[in-house]
Order: structure tokens, then C-alpha cells, then sequence
């Protein structure tokens, strides 16, 4: 069963962006970026670290470094039902 970006931020999760700077496999001297977003926990950010061990064990290309931001979009508190709405004039 997958869960709605609604869902996940109600949870408390939030928007998590990474730039990976990594060296290419057949020129070393040579750095490429990639950028990776997913919803994530903050501080821990399970699903990032995650994704470096994947890049560590399966992809050729060796990390040089990573910066990664984290957006809290929406939280419980925020969110609100509405079930009608009144113009005044």
C-alpha cells in the first residue's frame, strides 16, 4: 500500500533534497552532481542514508560529498477540514 505526500506530511515527515558530488569512474579528477528529493524524518533522515549506502555498495562512481536541505511543509497542528465556506460582502 503506497501513502499520499499528504499523508506522509501529516506524519510529520518533510521534503528533502540532496546534491551528490561524485567523482566519474573513468576520470577520477572529474566531478558530476546528482540531485535526489524524498520525503523524509528529520533529524535522523533514515531514507537518505539509505540511499548513500545503496550509492556506496551498487553505483561505480565514489562519493566526493553531499549537501541535502530539509523543508517541513505541513504539520498536524496546521492542517484543517473545511466543510463549507461564507462570503461576506
Amino acid at each position: 500500500m503506497t501513502t499520499s505526500e499528504t499523508e506522509l506530511m501529516l506524519a510529520g515527515y518533510g521534503l528533502t533534497t540532496a546534491e551528490f558530488y561524485y567523482r566519474m569512474p573513468d576520470f577520477q579528477h572529474v566531478l558530476n552532481t546528482f540531485v535526489w528529493q524524498d520525503y523524509d524524518l528529520a533529524p535522523d533522515h533514515p531514507r537518505l542514508f539509505k540511499f548513500i549506502e545503496y550509492w556506496q555498495d551498487e553505483i561505480e562512481g565514489p562519493l566526493h560529498s553531499v549537501r541535502f536541505t530539509h523543508r517541513k511543509m505541513i504539520s498536524p497542528g496546521e492542517w484543517q477540514n473545511v466543510t463549507g465556506e461564507f462570503q461576506v460582502h
